[in-house]
Formats: C-alpha cells, structure tokens, sequence
C-alpha cells in the first residue's frame, strides 16, 4: 500500500469519455451474414460470444469464418483493439490478436485517439468500478440487460502519463501471472488426477470382474414433490435437477420432510447422489444433513458397503459408461439403464482383499482430489485469494482523484 500511495501521489491524470479517446461501435446483426458463412480458411474471422473465454484476455481464433463480401457489412477490426460484451454478461472486455468482424453480441472499442496502454485498459474496463457505472446506466426493460453504444461512450475514464499506465499495469500483471502460474498448475494436477483415476480403475493388471451396478444394490429415489408443496424459502432445501450441488432455489415444510423420510425411500449419510437428466452421471456424496431430492432425476444405488465403497463408487461414476436413452426431447438414465451399467471389481472372491484395494484406489484419489477440486483447500483455493488479491489492488491502483470529465 504504501508502494502504491508514493506511486499515486500527486499524478496528474486527465479525465476523458471513452467516447473521446475511441470510437465506439456495435457488431453486425448474424441474421444477414448468415449467408457469408464460409469454411474456407483463408476468410475473415466471425468473431462471436462463444470465441472467447474466462482464461484469457485476449481473442486468438474463432469457429467460423466469413467471406470478405460478409465482412464488409460488418465492422472489420484489427489486432489491437477491443472488443465487450453488450448483453448478458455485460462489460467483460477482451483484446483482439486476429483481425476479425465482429457479432452484435459485442461493442467495439477501437482508433484511440489517446495515448493510451492497451494493458492498462483493460484492466479499467474490468475493475469493480466500471461494472457498477454499466449497471448503474441501464435500463433492464427487458429480459436482457444491454449496453449500449451511447452507455459506453459516457463512461468517464482517467488517463495518467504513459509512464504511469505502464507501472500500474506492471504491478497488476505481477498477481495475474501469479493466478495463471497457479492455474496452470492446477491444470497440471487436474490432468495428472484423471491420468491415475483412470489406470487405477481400468485394471490392467491384477484379478478383476465387471459387474453390474444392479449387483451392488438398488436404485432408489425420493417420493414426489409437488410444486404446490414448495416454496421459495423454508426450513428443509429441496434439490432439483437444475440446483443439484448447487444453491437450492425451492424448500420444502419439515413436517413434510419427517413424514416422507420416514414412509419412502431416502439416502443415508456417504450414498452417492448421481444426475440422471441433465448433466448426466454428475455426483455428489450425499452429507447426511437434512435436503430433500428430485425423484426420478437424482437417484442413488442403496449401498451397505459389504461389496462396493461409496467412495469407489463415487470415483467409478466419473468414468462410467452410461447407456442414456435420448428417445425424448431430454437424455435421460432410466434405472434399467444404471442397473446394467458395468464397474470393475478387484478381487470379487475375496471380500476382504476386494474391500482392502478398492480403499487403496480411494486413497491415492482423494490425494488428487483434495489438490484439484477442494474449496477450502489445495490450489483452487489459492486462486481464489490470489485473484481477490489482483482485484482489491487493481481497484486501488485504479481510485484516481475524479474532476471534471471533459472539461
């Protein structure tokens, strides 16, 4: 902190719109370049939402490609400048590394007119305090929060010397380049679990017997949930598919939570819940605290232990080959087809030997899994800090005194 009050101090920073230091325009409507759409690689970049992700900054490539005819109907932009989303989730600034026309999904940032660090806006564009200006300015008549051109231009932006935008840019790319070490790293650790998770449970080696899953136990589900039953908050969380692991968005009363826990079918505490619509197979072990379920789209084996871990079965369910029945309109797992699901099982004619090694295998995972995958714990965690700690600093870096934009 102190570092950054003696770089801050006394800064003469000028304040500008955005629309004063660039110009601001929005993407072609797809409808009309729809038929320029081309696979000949030699054609102009479609740059469109799903061209960009949460891991980077920049645009490097894109799925489609457009014919110069299409693009000229379009806005044509080079490396260098910016682009930022205009509806859903509004704001998030990328860097173009490609000459590309742009979706009307985005609004163009481009033909500064400023000297200005490309680095150092974007990280401006992506502070808290551009974000809460942009919700600030629109007006939500619809389903879709949009930013307009007009909204974007008035943004008021502060302009320090070069020298300035280049420390502060500095400093800030010091905690970024922290967070990629460590999700690189995490990657790493990711890859290297799936790796072991997989040679451990395909058996290469040793005694083994496939079984079905309808040899372990039987698949169970929660009684029937009324939506009239529900409400929007109350005392038990009940989970649909939707919410499965997430945040509940309904509950349901404990009376009738007691009755129907105690009258139908309920999982105890270690079972593994597993998504039999939706995101098919997703598992979650149950807690044992009290939640009510989603019948027929989040089921679980009933488990004694005597032949499968949960644990074990936790891990297999990441790998299962699962037969979905995808006659409707939405894939789903019957119970038929969990039951014939196939799991490999070490050392079936001895149960003892078989429960030993399938502990062994639990194990080594949940090493792996622990580093990878654990909130409190391990990598993703420390990402997790490293990534408030970029965003506090860039927000301090970025609180320069305001005055008058445009004077």
């Amino acid at each position: 902190m102190s570092l950054i009050e003696k770089l801050l101090a006394g800064v003469d920073v000028e304040w500008k719109t955005l629309g004063e230091v660039a110009t601001i325009q929005r993407g072609a409507s797809p409808r009309p370049i729809a038929k320029f759409i081309t696979d000949d690689k030699n054609g102009v970049p479609w740059i469109k939402i799903g061209d960009t992700s949460s891991d980077s900054k920049y645009v490097t490539k894109t799925k489609q490609m457009i014919t110069p005819e299409g693009a000229k109907k379009s806005r044509i932009l080079k490396p260098g400048d910016f682009i930022m989303s205009n509806s859903m989730s509004f704001g998030r600034p990328f860097i173009l590394n490609i000459e590309g026309a742009i979706h009307d999904g985005w609004a163009s940032i481009s033909d500064f007119r400023h000297k200005m660090n490309s680095d150092y806006l974007f990280h401006l564009l992506s502070s808290n305090n551009v974000q809460l200006y942009w919700e600030s300015k629109i007006n939500n008549g619809g389903a879709v929060s949009n930013l307009n051109a007009d909204i974007i231009r008035s943004l008021p932006i502060p302009i320090p010397s070069l020298e300035i935008q280049e420390e502060i840019v500095r400093i800030l790319d010091k905690f970024t380049e922290l967070t990629t070490e460590l999700t690189t790293e995490l990657t790493t650790r990711k890859k290297q679990y799936e790796y072991y998770r997989n040679k451990l449970l395909s058996f290469e080696e040793g005694e083994v017997e496939w079984k079905t899953l309808g040899w372990v136990g039987d698949v169970r589900m929660c009684k029937r949930i009324l939506k009239n039953q529900t409400a929007s908050s109350g005392d038990i969380p009940f989970f649909k598919i939707g919410t499965f692991g997430k945040v509940p968005n309904a509950y349901i009363s404990r009376d009738l939570f007691k009755e129907f826990k105690e009258k139908y079918n309920y999982p105890r505490k270690g079972e593994i819940l597993i998504s039999a619509s939706g995101t098919i197979g997703r598992a979650i072990i149950f807690n044992g605290e009290d939640a009510y379920f989603q019948d027929s789209n989040i089921v679980w084996l009933e488990n004694d232990e005597s032949k499968v871990l949960n644990k074990y079965l936790f891990y297999f369910y990441e790998v299962a080959k699962w037969n979905v029945s995808d006659g409707g309109v939405i894939k789903r797992l019957y119970n038929d087809n969990i039951k014939k699901t196939l799991i490999p099982i070490p050392y079936p004619k001895d149960t003892d030997r078989s429960l030993a090694e399938q502990a062994r295998v639990v194990k080594i995972l949940d090493n792996f899994h622990t580093i990878s995958n654990s909130i409190s714990e391990g990598l993703p965690r420390e990402i997790e800090l490293r990534q408030k700690q970029y965003e506090y600093y860039r927000d301090k870096l970025l609180s320069f005194p305001k005055s008058e934009v445009g004077a």
